[in-house]
């Protein structure tokens, strides 16, 4: 969340800000709350203190009559104290629930929008990919292949799932290896992560666990929740800790499966692996000083575009919109890559990287001390190394061949143990 005295001492720029997001937040509410909450601090620290010096006057000698009045007094001062501090916790309460719907406030150049058609294309590496034959999607090549199952995925456990065979299994596995070896490298820890996590973690990242409009699914009866990425769990790895100065930069990488209810994602875009309840991620997660967070923003997207250059993959960086930008993300950067088979071919969005600033670290309690012994706020990053459903669309689509057979990029070959996948006919 923000900073409540930041809402309060700069209630236009944020009021504009939740416009700009196309979001739903009650800026004057917060700053109605806060006041009223500094009012009520005030009142009760005063009746503490009224306490206090009643509490201390009853130690002296006194005569029956005083005694019996400071008595009378003490217990209205309980009565009063009790009062205060019950209408003190709802204020507290609503001041909360309002505060977090305030999303963060987004970098002064991103590009102001709606959704995804409005952001702003930064870069290009490589081109679309040229066939001397008419190319066909991933969803062909799979069945084709024999390395993708929707239709058993369906029968099994529901529309959006999907089983991977053969060849395909290594595929994915080839994929995460690769990445993974990649930020290693670069000096990120490796993690397996659970795949569910608890209510409160969720909303502390910034996620809504609840409500028909939730991507999220929930485990009934337990507080928890299936998680959508591993950001959850590597964000909630340090929730109410106070990390040692030294040892940041803290660079994470975490493997977990991912879960989204994906409601309403129907139709040509979202069709075979581009939107699915069930895919394996590979996320990098940073926690930096706030002066180094924009640095790190920039070579979380340099892994990313390491990653798929290394792949082969025509690509682009796209600066994200205000309005797709979600509640935690201060800037955000997205991979879209080139997808022939996607509307008959089309860029697709592959990994994108967020610099949440201090946003979720003030809502699950993520601080340091600085060089003046001060506890202050760390700033948090994540950003998509592999989604490897996704990046088994753009292996598949940019390098099928004419004869239906797909070669693999050069870098996957010493990680899947071959160089092309074949019909199992031929």
């Amino acid at each position: 969340m923000l900073d409540y005295r930041f809402i309060v001492e700069n209630l236009p720029a944020v009021k504009k800000n939740i416009a700009d997001r196309y979001m739903k937040a009650d800026a004057d509410a917060v700053v109605r709350l806060f006041n009223r909450r500094t009012e009520l601090t005030t009142a009760l620290q005063s009746l503490q203190q009224q306490r206090n010096a009643n509490a201390a006057a009853m130690k002296g000698k006194l005569e029956p009559e005083a005694r019996n009045r400071l008595i009378e007094e003490g217990k209205k001062f309980k009565e009063d104290i009790a009062a205060a501090e019950a209408e003190l916790g709802k204020t507290e309460a609503e001041l909360d629930t309002e505060g977090r719907r305030v999303p963060n406030m987004a970098h002064p150049q991103a590009p102001l929008g709606k959704e995804d058609k409005d952001n702003l294309e930064v870069k290009r590496v490589g081109e679309p990919t040229k066939f001397d034959f008419e190319p066909v999607d991933h969803v062909k090549l799979g069945q084709d292949l024999d390395i993708i199952d929707f239709d058993s995925a369906t029968k099994v456990s529901g529309t959006k799932f999907y089983y991977l065979k053969n060849e395909g299994v290594f595929l994915e596995l080839g994929l995460v290896r690769y990445a993974l070896d990649i930020l290693q490298k670069r000096g990120f820890t490796p993690f397996i992560t659970p795949d569910v996590a608890k209510e409160e973690i969720l909303e502390g990242i910034g996620f809504n666990p609840r409500g028909a409009e939730s991507n999220v699914y929930t485990v009934e009866d337990e507080g928890t929740c299936l998680v959508g990425t591993a950001e959850i769990t590597l964000g909630g790895y340090y929730s109410n800790t106070i990390l040692s100065r030294e040892k940041l930069p803290l660079r994470m990488a975490g493997l977990s499966h991912c879960f989204r209810r994906e409601a309403g994602a129907a139709g040509q875009f979202s069709k075979g692996l581009y939107r699915v309840h069930q895919f394996t991620k590979l996320e990098m997660f940073v926690y930096c000083l706030p002066e180094d967070s924009d640095r790190f923003h920039e070579e979380l997207r340099s892994i990313e575009e390491e990653i798929f250059t290394g792949l082969e993959i025509p690509f682009r960086v796209v600066d994200t919109c205000t309005g797709d930008l979600g509640a935690p993300a201060y800037r955000k950067w997205d991979l879209e890559a080139w997808m022939p088979g996607r509307n008959n071919g089309e860029w697709g969005e592959v990994t994108s990287t967020s610099n949440c600033t201090d946003y979720q670290a003030r809502r699950l309690n993520v601080k340091y001390k600085d060089d003046e012994g001060k506890n202050r706020f760390v700033h948090m990053l994540n950003g998509t190394a592999i989604a490897v459903s996704r990046g088994i669309i753009a292996v598949l689509e940019n390098f099928q061949q004419a004869d239906g057979t797909v070669k693999l990029p050069k870098a996957l070959v010493p990680y899947c143990g071959f160089e092309l996948i074949k019909r199992k006919d031929t």
